[in-house]
């Protein structure tokens, strides 16, 4: 009977420490769009999982600071810009397009295309036929036969 009392309040106390952050809001549109910005915004620490579904730490902290950001009305770009500003693009899933991240895009496109173009050039290059004309008919017909005679000298 000890060891039942045992195994049962330890089954009960897993349960406790499993309870998620639960959190209260003035409205529906707030907590709507608390589960938006959770779901949008990047844990820094976690790198490719969102604030909601992290575990960390500075997770928590982020959820925490929306909360306080949206009940104290601010709207959603105004909070992502607040992460922004605090976090860099990291935390957003959407960064803007900046000089920065264009170059990253455009810059293997156009290796590709000059890479591409060499290619042609270079096959066009090697493929334009040389004709062959009378007088260089000639010439290997002389060579010939100078190679004959050296031969048989």
């Amino acid at each position: 009977m000890k060891w039942l009392l045992l195994t049962l309040s330890l089954f009960a106390s897993m349960g406790a420490f499993a309870e998620q952050d639960r959190y209260q809001f003035d409205s529906n549109k707030q907590a709507i769009l608390f589960e938006e910005l959770t779901k949008e915004l990047r844990c820094p620490k976690c790198q490719n999982q969102n604030i909601a579904d992290s575990d960390a730490v500075v997770a928590k902290d982020l959820r925490d600071k929306v909360l306080v950001l949206v009940k104290e009305g601010k709207s959603k770009d105004e909070v992502i810009d607040y992460m922004i500003d605090r976090f860099g693009y990291f935390v957003h899933y959407d960064p803007p397009v900046t000089p920065a991240t264009l170059v990253l895009w455009v810059l293997p496109v156009l290796i590709v295309i000059v890479g591409f173009g060499f290619i042609v050039i270079r096959q066009r290059k090697a493929s334009v036929k040389q004709t062959w004309s009378s007088d260089d008919e000639m010439l290997l017909a002389k060579l010939i036969e100078q190679n004959k005679r050296q031969e048989q000298s």
